[in-house]
């Protein structure tokens, strides 16, 4: 029997953490609690082997501890849920990643996610959902979401509110996966489809008054992120990631550039926001090499605004409109289809966000452009805070637009998730 038949029999023995709360509650100097341990507590959480009372308990302990924010604990943790996820072969994967994926400048050709954390109050628009898409017109995306849980509109409810047809996001599972990366450059990896085992975590977690580790965890837990040992180049490239709250920017970059990662940037609105803001400065942690250590990378801080992309601002009270799934996806139709004006702050808001996913990717670095359908050749070498051609983001931004080719992807994706039985 499997582990997931196991699981699913209730036949794995229950687990007493009782000892390890003792030690959490209150903390005791003399008897360090390691993250290694709070993941392996974490990691029975997903075969249903810890009573609610422990488990609710222990999110509590982690919450008022401050542990649930510390950078090793959030890798560890991470690591544990994707460890749990429901397996995608990653050799096949592979296979049509290398295939499909298009190099260009420092863009390696693997998958690219932009997420949040949510939690920010702001309810705006849709824009992480929405920049991945476009940015599927030059990158491989592999897009991590889920429903609503602390907005109107999570990234599950917008697709699933696209008109004419939307797409059967339950349908691109691991054994589909590669078939999907065939037909299209994008993919929206629905977050209970590879994390069954969340489903035990859901009621506690509602229960509870505060938002918990799992709201950290999530965006840092891809199931593209495979582990395929030593030696292997990563098949999740580059990832932007938004936190609601400043304090948490250093705690998410040195979790990632602890495990490895390589191209990432962690931002913040200054106002709280888990996305870069239209309205003001936006702080940032980028990982970049350590010109010191070789083969090492360091975390840089700066900070970006709107003019860094050659766009004014708005304020946010313009992209916060707070509206039901149904009419995001008439906006993002409406997007897709280049029907908005050139000056509407939901789209600045969007280019904005969808640039600096091309620009993490390394897809900016090339100094020769043939995107065709308009474009005049001309790469925007301009170089703005943290050395990013953010300017050139938004070029190439556009043209996934006005070319039609950011709607192509969708389409491509809406056909073959429609074309599964279920």
């Amino acid at each position: 029997m499997s582990s997931q038949e196991l699981v699913e029999s209730g036949e794995l023995p229950q687990v007493d953490i009782k000892p390890l709360l003792s030690r959490l509650w209150p903390l005791e100097p003399h008897k360090p609690v390691t993250a290694d341990e709070i993941a392996e507590a974490i990691s029975y959480f997903f075969t249903n082997q810890i009573s609610d009372v422990q488990a609710g308990s222990l999110l509590m302990c982690l919450h008022f501890t401050g542990l649930d924010r510390q950078p090793e604990v959030l890798a560890k943790c991470a690591a544990a849920m994707r460890k749990a996820a429901a397996q995608i072969n990653a050799a096949e994967l592979r296979s049509v990643v290398e295939s499909r994926g298009r190099k260009e400048g420092e863009y390696e050709g693997g998958v690219c996610d932009i997420v949040g954390t949510g939690g920010d109050s702001h309810n705006t628009f849709n824009i992480s959902t929405t920049a991945s898409i476009l940015a599927s017109s030059l990158l491989l995306v592999a897009k991590h979401g889920n429903k609503a849980s602390t907005s109107k509109s999570g990234s599950a409810d917008l697709l699933h509110a696209m008109s004419p047809i939307p797409p059967k996001v339950s349908d691109v599972r691991p054994d589909t996966i590669s078939r999907v990366y065939n037909q299209t450059n994008y993919a929206f990896l629905y977050a209970p489809v590879f994390h069954p085992g969340m489903r035990y975590v859901a009621p506690i977690r509602k229960e509870l008054p505060w938002r918990t580790l799992f709201n950290l965890v999530g965006p840092l837990a891809n199931p593209a992120d495979v582990d395929e040992g030593e030696g292997k180049t990563p098949l999740l490239e580059a990832r932007i990631i938004g936190v609601a709250r400043k304090d948490l920017g250093p705690v998410f970059a040195e979790a990632l550039r602890m495990v490895g990662v390589r191209k990432a940037m962690i931002v913040c609105g200054d106002e709280e926001l888990d996305e870069i803001s239209c309205a003001g400065p936006t702080l940032c942690w980028r990982l970049a090499p350590d010109p010191k250590q070789p083969g090492e990378h360091r975390t840089e801080h700066f900070l970006l605004r709107p003019e860094d992309f050659g766009l004014p601002r708005h304020p946010l009270s313009t992209v916060s409109p707070g509206k039901e799934p149904a009419e995001n996806a008439a906006i993002l139709s409406q997007i897709l289809h280049n029907q908005l004006p050139e000056d509407d702050p939901i789209l600045h808001f969007v280019l904005m966000n969808t640039s600096a996913l091309l620009v993490i990717s390394g897809v900016c670095e090339g100094d020769t452009s043939d995107l065709g359908y308009g474009d005049d050749g001309v790469v925007i070498k301009e170089r703005g805070p943290g050395g990013g051609r953010w300017k050139e983001g938004v070029r190439r931004a556009r043209w996934a637009i006005q070319s039609g080719e950011a709607l192509r992807q969708w389409q491509n994706y809406v056909a073959i998730t429609n074309s599964f039985s279920s």
